[in-house]
């Protein structure tokens, strides 16, 4: 319709770090801000760090207490009236999981990224089925949106 604004996306302040510069050049900012505005329903302050293997696994053995690094972990402080997060993405992991799933590095960071932030919002897919569906349903909703791919394709 002539006239009609789209809705405006929230206020978004991002910290962007690389501690592994591996996947700098794939990673610019307005990108990354991009793909995590698509998935913030309220304003956020959000951290994003790219780390290497060695850290990755330090940090998710501290806190989820497995011994091996992960795509994402997010680490939510606040969900409402304000998003407050880190997402730390390992960037070794990242690109393996976009080798085997044959998709550019950057396209699955973005996935990762909408991903840690619905998790930052109070999404999650863990030990629920209704909950893990809704979670994947918003997600691949996102990334259609974004003009990426259905990361669930197996499921529909």
């Amino acid at each position: 319709m002539a006239g009609v604004k789209p809705a405006a996306k929230p206020e978004l302040s991002l910290s962007l770090q690389f501690a592994d510069p591996a996947h700098r050049a794939q990673l610019p900012r307005h990108k990354v801000m991009r793909w995590i505005r698509a998935a913030l329903e309220a304003p956020g302050e959000i951290t994003v760090r790219i780390v290497g293997e060695e850290e990755g696994r330090r940090l998710n053995h501290e806190f989820r207490h497995k011994d091996y690094a992960t795509n994402v972990l997010t680490f939510d402080y606040e969900h409402e009236p304000l998003v407050m997060a880190d997402l730390i993405l390992c960037a070794p992991v990242v690109e393996k999981e976009a080798r085997e799933l044959k998709l550019p590095v950057a396209d699955h960071y973005a996935h990762l990224l909408v991903h840690g932030t619905l998790h930052a919002q109070g999404y999650d897919h863990e030990d629920d089925d209704v909950e893990a569906e809704a979670m994947e349903a918003r997600e691949t909703q996102i990334l259609l949106g974004l003009g990426l791919h259905d990361p669930y394709p197996d499921k529909r």
